[in-house]
């Protein structure tokens, strides 16, 4: 049996808090999944530092649990009786430490070499429940329901010979991904500054203030029903999550493929290249489904809006949820587009600006627009999105980039990859993963790494298709 203990954090300080605590969670909370959301951390560590790492990372989570407060709380209806939620803590609330060992010479678990021969793929790691600690594994499930007061979060420090896998695991209404790299460089900042006997970082407080991204509750006699809760569309087939890189010179490549001549239209490399993945997959999912290729597709993403809100700025490490999802379809203006417009009859152009027209109607007035539409619906919790409730040959893209795990300095190491091991996979789904920077595969043409959810019966064709390999290399089924 692996030695384990869990260790039950109090945030620093907690002698002095307040009996009760209310975090409100926002408007823009409710448009997520009830779903808990794991991202893995793995460092190369040598075994002489294992001991000193398990005390760092307890002070450094006791001191960040101190700061991002409503991690302490529990989800659950607002004592104020107007039906909103929140995260309540209390004085005495702690958090779940566990911290395993699986180095011994007596264990089959991977070893950190072994993981990074595989690309670390959750396939390689085995067991999501392992690494993880139940049940929050991601996924749809009573224990992440309101009404069964879900706990906010957990974390788990597992010793790999070789090397240490850090989970951490959130509930998704308490942070998007970009909330959760503010909360990852916050607690690395404060290990490391344990770690090298250094005076703590600042925190700013209005990394807590969810304002921007809410509005006030209407009167009960002003609310209005709103859609109801969308189901798996019927027509998906077995899919599984496949890691793909894209080398950094090829990805300069697709750019000026997708660059008009003229120069009419700015293309960055993130329309270039999900121009491009979507004119492949299309062409192969197409022909599985025996797709009517007249029919409108569905091209949609998450943009983050830390960034691009201006009036006036917010603070990079804002917790929360604070994401548009976004759908060409919807957009005023933009024409739809068909499944033969996209596998050949227009230019990869034309592809590229689409995309770029979807990701520029991301501004604050947008987000305010749509938290304006939202105050009114009495079931908040049904307008989750699902991507499995899309129809097939639909795209939806969430790109993790500006997380920037790698330059998160722990004192102890920086994570050479940072992975989210699930048991499910999201149908439709694009995950853009930032160039791994520590003693990555490609050297120094390493680019970005996508995982992409597609389905099962095509992956064998895609890895045959011409098309696909002159720019993509492949590096394993990550899930399913």
């Amino acid at each position: 049996m692996p030695k384990q203990q869990v260790l039950d954090l109090h945030p620093a300080g907690w002698e002095s808090d307040p009996a009760d605590e209310y975090f409100r969670v926002s408007t823009l909370d409710y448009c997520v999944p009830q779903v808990y959301m794991a991202c893995a951390l793995l460092f190369r560590l040598p075994d002489d530092r294992k001991a000193d790492v398990v005390a760092v990372l307890k002070r450094g989570l006791e001191i960040t649990l101190r700061q991002c407060r409503p991690l302490c709380g529990y989800l659950e209806k607002h004592p104020d009786g107007g039906g909103s939620l929140c995260f309540h803590k209390t004085k005495e609330s702690t958090v779940e430490f566990h911290v395993q060992w699986l180095d011994g010479p007596e264990d089959d678990s991977p070893s950190f070499e072994e993981l990074e021969s595989r690309y670390f793929t959750t396939q390689a790691l085995g067991d999501v429940n392992r690494w993880c600690v139940a049940p929050m594994t991601y996924g749809e499930k009573p224990e992440a329901e309101p009404r069964n007061r879900p706990k906010a979060a957990a974390f788990k420090a597992t010793f790999i010979k070789g090397g240490l896998v850090f989970v951490t695991h959130h509930h998704h209404y308490a942070n998007d991904v970009m909330g959760f790299s503010g909360e990852l460089h916050q607690l690395a900042d404060n290990c490391s500054a344990v770690w090298n006997s250094r005076d703590l970082p600042p925190w700013n407080p209005a990394c807590l203030d969810l304002s921007r991204a809410t509005k006030e509750d209407l009167p009960k006699d002003q609310l209005i029903d709103g859609p109801s809760t969308p189901l798996k569309h019927p027509d998906h087939k077995p899919s599984q999550f496949v890691i793909f890189h894209l080398p950094k010179s090829k990805a300069a490549k697709l750019r000026a493929l997708a660059t008009p001549a003229d120069g009419s239209y700015w293309v960055s490399t993130y329309d270039a290249c999900t121009a491009y993945i979507w004119r492949v997959l299309t062409k192969h999912r197409a022909r599985l489904h025996e797709s009517d290729l007249s029919q409108a597709l569905i091209w949609s993403e998450a943009v983050d809006m830390r960034r691009r809100f201006h009036d006036p700025p917010l603070p990079a490490r804002l917790q929360g949820n604070f994401l548009c999802g976004l759908f060409g379809t919807e957009i005023p203006g933009l024409p739809a587009i068909t499944a033969a417009q996209v596998i050949s009859e227009e230019p990869l152009t034309k592809l590229a600006w689409y995309i770029r027209q979807v990701t520029n109607h991301a501004t604050q007035e947008t987000m305010e627009a749509m938290l304006t539409a939202i105050a009114p619906i009495r079931d908040k919790t049904a307008l989750a999105l699902r991507t499995d409730s899309l129809p097939p040959l639909s795209n939806f893209t969430t790109d993790w980039r500006g997380s920037n795990p790698y330059e998160a300095d722990f004192g102890f190491g920086k994570p050479q990859a940072m992975r989210s091991p699930a048991e499910i996979v999201s149908t439709g789904m694009t995950i853009v993963y930032p160039p791994r920077i520590h003693n990555p595969p490609a050297g120094n043409d390493e680019g970005s790494e996508l995982n992409i959810c597609l389905e099962t019966a095509i992956l064998e064709d895609l890895l045959a298709d011409p098309e696909w390999t002159e720019f993509f290399d492949y590096r394993g089924v990550d899930i399913g």
